[in-house]
């Protein structure tokens, strides 16, 4: 029987609102949500109107199983191009030969690396994530701390010392040389230092470990020039997309080693995913794109002199740091140790607080912390979303200042409700990238 075509439900010009008013109405507030809060997580940012337009295409339609010239469906040809693109831009940006652009996320980039490098029980050496390290770098609750065998690189623990809060490379030297690694990972996603890649090198080839960077948080950093780069001294690199590169959601994995490369394509697909995401590949395309212009150099250089600005401000409150300070685009308060906290305000009490007054961070852990992760003792805050609005020094200030009087107040409902205010304001003179 014939159907009806008046109730036929393909209608792909309808809008948004009109097909599903509820997943509107949730997208828009969200969006306000951002336009009038400050994003302060540190490994958050706001992507550029290209590249959502590029992850909001037609490029979602399509199965592209495999890489370019050598797909498993046919009708890949543009798509091919734009992957080839894509890889090409990375290359270029990260200064390196190879890489693979369909991981789906960072998390997705590193299991894809210990497929390719490690077999199930080899061990492998990272800091753990109360230091600073990551779910994928050997906890327990993750496959990497499932299926191979963690041992963990200590920071410098000692308050005496200067260097307090830093990797301490002498430690995982002789971690190294008394665990033969087989792989020794760098790269963390709450420390606020320099990464000694040479340092590590040294440590690797000494010890006959493969030396692996993650550097999710700080590729953006990397790629503007205002951190050292892990290549040439890392066999393999991997990161996301969406944290200082300010890219979509998304992984990659990157090296100069073509046997290294050719096994990491295989544990991409078919290792470990299936289809690629080729309308984030795109917008991949483009954040590297944008990535290699002079305005981001100044964009990171930026980053980096805002974080410095904030926590100066912080600390000139009384407020202390993990490692007493930062290197990049991030710190840590260590509520324990700071003043007005009096060892008794918690991470998550912080972070809530905070987000009530439309600062929004996260609650961490901090170094040998006895609270559980679900409360902690610290609150991780970063730069790179305020940065890309147009924040400098000045706008540093005025928020260390808000963070502080919030903290102080204890949560005080007249406190939130000025200084929830005063961050409407600010927002206003600094709008979202439209």
């Amino acid at each position: 029987m014939p159907q009806d075509s008046s109730t036929l439900d393909a209608t792909p010009t309808q809008t948004l609102a009109s097909v599903d008013p509820q997943i509107s109405k949730l997208i828009h507030s969200e969006q306000e949500r951002q336009e009038f809060t400050l994003e302060m997580i540190a490994s958050e940012n706001h992507t550029s109107p290209a590249v959502m337009e590029a992850v909001g295409s037609c490029l979602t339609n399509k199965y592209c199983e495999g890489y370019p010239g050598k797909r498993y469906y046919s009708g890949c040809a543009f798509y091919d191009e734009v992957e080839k693109l894509a890889i090409e831009r990375a290359c270029k940006l990260f200064g390196c030969q190879f890489a693979n652009v369909q991981p789906h996320s960072g998390a997705n980039a590193n299991m894809a690396t210990f497929f390719a490098l490690l077999d199930i029980g080899d061990t492998f050496c990272s800091v753990e994530l109360s230091d600073g390290g990551h779910l994928t770098h050997g906890s327990p609750v993750n496959i990497s701390g499932k299926w191979y065998k963690p041992v963990h690189y200590p920071l410098v623990y000692d308050e005496a010392r200067p260097d307090f809060g830093f990797i301490d490379y002498d430690a995982v030297e002789k971690l190294c040389m008394t665990h033969k690694p087989r792989l020794l990972i760098c790269g963390y996603s709450a420390y606020p230092r320099k990464i000694d890649f040479n340092r590590f090198r040294e440590i690797a080839d000494k010890c006959g470990a493969i030396l692996m960077a993650d550097i999710a948080h700080i590729a953006g950093l990397v790629a503007g020039g205002s951190h050292e780069s892990p290549f040439p001294h890392c066999h393999v690199v991997t990161t996301t997309t969406h944290k200082t590169l300010r890219g979509p959601r998304g992984g990659l994995v990157m090296t100069n080693d073509p046997e290294i490369a050719k096994k990491i394509d295989k544990a991409v697909f078919p290792g470990s995913q299936g289809g690629p995401l080729m309308h984030v590949i795109a917008g991949k395309a483009v954040c590297f794109g944008e990535a290699l212009r002079d305005e981001f150099k100044a964009y990171a250089k930026q980053v980096v002199t805002n974080a410095a600005s904030l926590a100066k401000g912080l600390q000139s409150r009384d407020w202390a740091l993990a490692s007493n300070g930062t290197d990049n685009h991030l710190m840590l308060m260590d509520l324990r140790r700071s003043k007005p906290a009096n060892g008794e305000i918690t991470g998550k009490d912080a972070s809530g607080w905070l987000d009530n007054a439309g600062i929004i961070t996260n609650k961490n852990t901090v170094a040998r912390d006895e609270r559980s992760p679900m409360v902690t003792s610290g609150v991780r805050i970063g730069t790179p979303a305020l940065t890309t609005r147009g924040f400098k020094e000045d706008q540093m200030e005025d928020v260390a200042d808000m963070i502080d009087r919030v903290l102080r107040s204890r949560g005080a409902e007249n406190t939130i409700r000025k200084v929830r205010g005063e961050v409407v304001e600010l927002c206003k003179q600094f709008p979202m990238p439209h």
